[in-house]
């Protein structure tokens, strides 16, 4: 799942924290598919992540694109 997310950031031009930096307004098509924007022209991931161990959730945390996500998106236990 995190690979997925950093494709998809990579594909949209967004940064490990969501930021846009993009060089084309290509980018800025469709975002509404995967992101919400939030303050500061950031993006946040339309998803729930979600797992019986927390482990899984903390190493997604712990990953490079870890900040991309809300604290209340993740599901465990």
């Amino acid at each position: 799942g995190a690979a997925f997310w950093q494709t998809i950031s990579g594909e949209h031009g967004l940064d490990s924290n969501g930021v846009y930096n993009g060089t084309s307004e290509l980018q800025l098509e469709r975002m509404s598919v995967y992101f919400n924007e939030a303050s500061g022209n950031k993006y946040v991931p339309r998803a729930v992540l979600v797992d019986l161990e927390p482990g899984t959730m903390d190493a997604v945390r712990a990953g490079p694109f870890g900040q991309l996500f809300r604290p209340d998106n993740f599901v465990f236990g």
